[in-house]
């Protein structure tokens, strides 16, 4: 066991965030730096993925949520979007191996529906292939926004409580998310610099710790990652009492 391990497992679990949650922000920056096309940032993204994949296990975390693409993402330039896509059913179809024999069920958030259906499929397929994996729950939001999440879950709740509105309450809101088992993150990180939530969870990350780094994606790494968690192990939570 590290130094740091031993530093976060010193005192109690709790030291460890059983849910962290990354914006994985900087790639088309680390790219423009290099005078390089975005997509290329975007293959080195997806490699700094593998890399924190195997430090989360390490380190013991349960449930690890990656900010894959937000439902703004569409915005962006058709070629860079294509092959975003283009990445992640490359990724699917090569990594399911992988990710079984590492124990990790991959799950998805978003509104996949409107995904294309070559990549739907893709995903299905791991989803189904990993079901059954209990080390790390890897959960990618695609297509995903907090607002759109949150709109989402409340025409659920009327199609079930059209005739009682009053037995609406946090419990049934949550069993209308979209992954309504997995806990609310303990942690979020966000790469690049940037300092905001940018529709990201926005339900579930109530009372989530928040840590900042400038580091852009495809540089972050096992220090980096670390750091964020030494940062969150010193806290005092406190969920709203003195």
């Amino acid at each position: 066991m590290s130094k740091v391990e031993k530093s976060l497992h010193k005192d109690s679990p709790s030291n460890i965030p059983v849910h962290v949650a990354i914006i994985m922000d900087g790639n088309g920056r680390w790219a423009q730096k290099r005078k390089l096309p975005r997509l290329f940032g975007h293959k080195e993204g997806a490699k700094t993925v593998e890399r924190v994949l195997e430090i989360a296990i390490k380190r013991g975390i349960r449930y690890l949520t990656l900010y894959a693409f937000s439902t703004e993402n569409w915005k962006r330039p058709k070629e860079e979007v294509e092959g975003l896509f283009s990445l992640l059913k490359n990724y699917l179809t090569k990594k399911s191996g992988d990710l079984q024999q590492n124990d990790i069920r991959l799950r998805f958030a978003g509104r996949i529906e409107s995904l294309p259906e070559d990549v739907r499929m893709a995903m299905v397929k791991v989803q189904k292939e990993t079901s059954n994996c209990k080390t790390l729950d890897l959960i990618l939001c695609i297509n995903y926004g907090g607002r759109q999440e949150i709109i989402d879950a409340a025409r659920k709740l009327l199609d079930i409580y059209s005739s009682n509105i009053d037995e609406i309450d946090e419990v049934s809101f949550r069993s209308c998310l979209y992954l309504p088992d997995v806990p609310d993150p303990d942690l979020i990180i966000r790469t690049s610099g940037e300092m905001r939530l940018s529709n990201f969870l926005l339900w579930q990350s109530s009372y989530s710790e928040l840590f900042f780094t400038e580091t852009l994606w495809p540089d972050f790494s096992e220090k980096d990652f670390d750091e964020a968690l030494e940062s969150y192990a010193k806290r005092q939570r406190r969920y709203g009492a003195v």
